[in-house]
């Protein structure tokens, strides 16, 4: 459970700046080797979620890092290897047919990015940009966005490789492919019983599954132009979830912390993952060259941070 990072430019040798070491040692509830399997990674993260989702709870999974250090796999995997996405789900299905008997079901998903700070929806990309609105229950709804309903993993499969196509990828000197936007996979349970009740409730879970855009410096991704301007609000974005995240963190502490949802349209779409009813895993991701130290770093003070959140269920 401990990420030991050692500092690359150290000397051991060196005796005046033996107190001043950046080395730093962070205690997390799982911690993957280079050896991990997708499949490891899936049951140790996410699998227990998915139980809650059926019985009506939010759930949340973040893939967060630096840019190149494996957040897509992770969330959507190779053919051969899938990822989170098709897990999850698989999962979701297998336990929704189990309980058939005495519920009535139906999964609906959709997928988006955020990209510039304006919503595209992955499965019909000619829609164009998308708003933002907050209907009468206080919940956070996208106008026209496509919803697809469906009980098969496999159809889902090719829809979210289909959609990750339509995904803004450009070439960086960090990665070939680097993702350039947020994409968000939701999907939304809905649950009724089968026995005619006088006051007919309904479960209603929602799986939200971010693969979020690799946090970035300029200079190791030697980004100009337009490129630049994307990175910009990449990282504004990313830092206004950290705001999120910090005040969370803090709550309950000697000062009221106001939580400023409004930041970006990212933290706005996972208000109530990130403070509410809901419960969140993030994936954080580092690579091991000893180039990416800072990177590296940050990261992983980011997502220790998070792990202080306390939410109310």
């Amino acid at each position: 459970q401990r990420v030991v990072l050692m500092d690359p430019s150290e000397d051991p040798g060196d005796i005046l700046r033996a107190n001043r070491s950046r080395e730093k040692a962070f205690v997390f509830d799982m911690v993957f080797d280079h050896r991990a399997t997708q499949e490891e990674v899936y049951v140790s993260t996410t699998k227990s979620l998915i139980g809650g989702v059926i019985s009506g709870y939010n759930a949340t999974i973040f893939a967060y890092g630096p840019t190149g250090a494996g957040k897509t796999y992770t969330m959507l995997g190779t053919d051969c290897e899938p990822g989170i996405y098709i897990r999850a789900l698989d999962d979701l299905f297998k336990a929704l047919e189990a309980t058939a008997e005495e519920m009535d079901y139906t999964v609906s998903m959709s997928y988006l990015e955020i990209y510039n700070e304006v919503i595209r929806d992955l499965l019909n990309p000619s829609s164009g940009f998308l708003d933002l609105r907050e209907d009468p229950r206080g919940s956070i709804q996208i106008a026209g966005i496509t919803e697809v309903s469906t009980t098969n993993a496999q159809e889902v499969m090719q829809l979210l490789m289909k959609g990750n196509k339509q995904r803004t990828q450009e070439p960086t000197a960090a990665n070939k492919t680097s993702s350039r936007s947020h994409a968000v996979l939701q999907v939304t349970v809905t649950q009724k019983s089968r026995r005619k009740v006088m006051g007919e409730e309904m479960l209603i879970g929602k799986l939200f599954m971010v693969d979020l855009a690799g946090s970035e410096r300029a200079a190791q991704t030697q980004n100009r132009g337009k490129r630049m301007k994307e990175g910009a609000h990449i990282n504004r974005s990313l830092l206004a979830l950290g705001n999120c995240i910090n005040a969370l963190s803090e709550k309950g502490g000697s000062r009221a912390q106001f939580v400023n949802f409004r930041d970006s349209k990212l933290t706005r779409l996972l208000k109530d993952s990130l403070g509410g009813n809901s419960r969140t895993v993030m994936i954080a991701h580092i690579s091991p060259a000893s180039t990416s130290f800072e990177e590296s770093r940050m990261t992983l003070i980011y997502a220790y941070r998070a792990k202080n959140i306390k939410t109310q269920v």
